[in-house]
């Protein structure tokens, strides 16, 4: 494999073979290019015999493990990190395995990380990305208790906060997000009525193409009545041409893009800081879309905010 003080890339590759077979020795050429003859024939032989894809890096790995852990022992990790969610610490002992060998059979087997698992079945949970901007969106709706004016608990504390200013009802924070780009629309309105969430659609979609998504092929939402039943929200979805999905009951995993971004939106808008007035909180919202789909970075897009997945995807899908 290739390192930072390495003689020769594949381009410094290429112009050896090439010197090779003009018919000069290919000690010569070794010398010429401050390599070993060893090194230049091993180059040589593989450009002969695999052509040029010979002369690029290939795995170190070797084609056999002969002490690799039996299969039926590494099915038992599996099944105690699943059944029982141990660590290797604690594996290790039960079955007489070394806590790095049972680290390496878990990696192996995408189960070192719990946060990979469902919890309640132990099963890996399963990472979906569809292909283009708009193949499908996730929609979820997020509660959050009003601000009254002048502070809620958070700003005054909740003994000075609780006689006089209790009962000021809910926001309702709706929500989209495009599976592929990551890209984000939220809305905050009074409840969750059917009405209510139709029009979300609506403005959702409007939203994402004039960002350069031409349409909405799937929406996935939660088993929430209006999405269930709601005759205005199966009519926007026709409009737009979109076929509705919904999750498992109780498998949150499933819609666990929108999921997590409303965790976001708690973190770094809702709860970033003590708010003194439901309004305040409100306008501060368009704010944190702005640097969420334009400035902050996103693991799964390679440290990129959501715009710039959305601009590499431009011209490329319909």
């Amino acid at each position: 494999m290739s390192h930072r003080n390495a003689r020769l890339t594949v381009h410094g590759r290429r112009i050896l073979v090439e010197r090779v077979a003009s018919g000069r020795p290919v000690a010569h050429v070794a010398a010429e290019m401050g390599v070993s003859r060893a090194t230049a024939h091993k180059w040589v032989r593989r450009w002969r015999t695999e052509g040029e894809s010979g002369l690029h890096d290939r795995s170190s790995r070797p084609h056999g493990t002969p002490h690799r852990t039996d299969a039926e022992l590494e099915a038992r990790v599996c099944r105690l990190r699943a059944e029982r969610k141990l660590g290797p610490a604690r594996i290790g002992p039960i079955l007489g395995l070394p806590a790095s060998t049972v680290h390496r059979i878990l990696v192996r087997h995408a189960l070192n990380r719990l946060a990979w698992m469902d919890r309640p079945t132990g099963r890996v949970i399963r990472r979906y990305e569809h292909a283009a901007p708009g193949d499908l969106v996730h929609i979820d709706v997020k509660k959050l208790g009003r601000i009254p004016d002048g502070g809620g608990h958070k700003a005054l504390g909740r003994q000075e906060s609780r006689p006089t200013k209790t009962g000021v009802g809910f926001d309702y924070v709706h929500s989209a997000v495009d599976d592929h780009t990551r890209l984000a629309y939220s809305e905050i309105h009074p409840d969750e009525k059917i009405a209510t969430c139709a029009g979300f659609l609506t403005r959702a979609a409007a939203f994402f193409h004039a960002h350069g998504i031409p349409r909405v092929r799937r929406v996935l939402t939660d088993n929430a009545w209006s999405y269930r039943k709601g005759l205005a929200w199966k009519a926007a979805l026709a409009d737009l041409g979109a076929t509705g999905k919904l999750t498992r009951p109780y498998r949150p995993q499933t819609n666990g893009k929108v999921e997590r971004f409303n965790r976001t939106l708690l973190d770094e808008w809702a709860y970033i800081r003590p708010y003194t007035s439901n309004q305040e909180r409100a306008e501060a919202l368009g704010a944190f879309l702005h640097t969420y789909n334009h400035h902050r970075c996103h693991t799964a897009l390679d440290g990129h905010p959501p715009i710039t997945r959305l601009n590499n995807a431009a011209g490329q899908y319909t």
